[in-house]
């Protein structure tokens, strides 16, 4: 259910700056991969780091460039953004809107907190736009950002909440301990466009933020989930990498359920976590190293399963 913040008003004119999560934030060889709390937001983005636009039809716009992937949807009704990047990108964001639509920004959707997702949200909530996202958001933004409430969500839900907007119904539903303990994922069922956020990371190892109430067992649920409301046709946006469809999602749950068991039978075993790095455990996924390596796999899998 939705609920309007008490500082809905004010909240919307005040500043914040975003923590990023970057490779170099994020710890390989940590016990659980965690961006820095209050890690600053980098200088203005430069001409390496342009913000280009995707149309996928149906009014919608895929955002691409450093950080989490943004969603665009245009039309009579205005402008609803899923996610804003880095709070250096918060004007590239805008203007790259104002190229594809005269309307007002009226919402932007945060899938979670994570600063390279939600940084832009001062910058939009300037113009006018609402910002939405679970309770667990804006309790972590709050937090994090206890002098900074412009970058916090003013409208928030527990659960689920339906937006009925630009011709879509655009269903959003709470994945509990996930990739954090805040994130959603968003459905466009007109478009047949499901937005995953940062549960789902195409063709890398995903990034669990156990310490921000995440856990492997949640992102793979997530994905369950996400598959439980789409269908073959689907497009499928993940928080991190290139577009993808309901088979590759489907592919992602099998890959994250190996990993899980694998780890989990080194646990039976009495293993370690060292133990199990050192054996390779996951050697064979080489094609999935990003910014998390097989060794911070093993680790975030490991404390996902042991809580430790």
């Amino acid at each position: 259910m939705f609920r309007y913040s008490l500082l809905a008003v004010s909240a919307l004119a005040m500043s914040a700056c975003s923590a990023e999560i970057t490779s170099d934030t994020v710890s390989k060889d940590s016990a659980v991969a965690t961006p820095a709390a209050n890690a600053q937001s980098k200088p203005s983005s430069g001409p390496m780091e342009k913000i280009t636009s995707t149309d996928l039809g149906n009014g919608l716009h895929m955002l691409n460039g450093p950080g989490g992937n943004v969603a665009v949807s245009v039309g009579e009704d205005g402008v609803l953004v899923i996610d804003d990047k880095f709070a250096r990108f918060g004007g590239q964001i805008v203007d790259i809107i104002s190229s594809l639509s005269d309307g007002k920004i009226r919402y932007v959707l945060n899938t979670h907190h994570h600063g390279d997702h939600s940084g832009g949200n001062d910058v939009l909530a300037k113009t006018g736009a609402v910002i939405v996202a679970h309770d667990n958001v804006r309790n972590r933004l709050a937090s994090d950002k206890a002098d900074e409430p412009g970058y916090w969500p003013v409208l928030t839900y527990s659960e689920a909440a339906t937006f009925h907007f630009n011709g879509q119904a655009v269903k959003i539903v709470h994945t509990p301990k996930a990739h954090t303990d805040g994130d959603s994922v968003i459905y466009f069922e007109g478009a047949n466009l499901l937005h995953m956020g940062d549960n789902y990371f195409n063709g890398m190892f995903p990034y669990v933020d156990v310490k921000s109430g995440g856990s492997l067992q949640g992102m793979i649920a997530a994905q369950e989930t996400g598959l439980s409301m789409i269908n073959n046709g689907t497009t499928v946006m993940p928080g991190h990498g290139p577009i993808a469809t309901y088979a590759d999602m489907r592919e992602s749950v099998k890959i994250l359920k190996d990993i899980q068991n694998r780890v989990q039978a080194g646990i039976d075993k009495g293993q370690s976590v060292d133990v199990m790095i050192k054996a390779g455990v996951l050697s064979d996924y080489k094609d999935l190293v990003s910014f998390i390596d097989e060794a911070a796999m093993i680790r975030a899998a490991h404390a996902s399963l042991t809580g430790k």
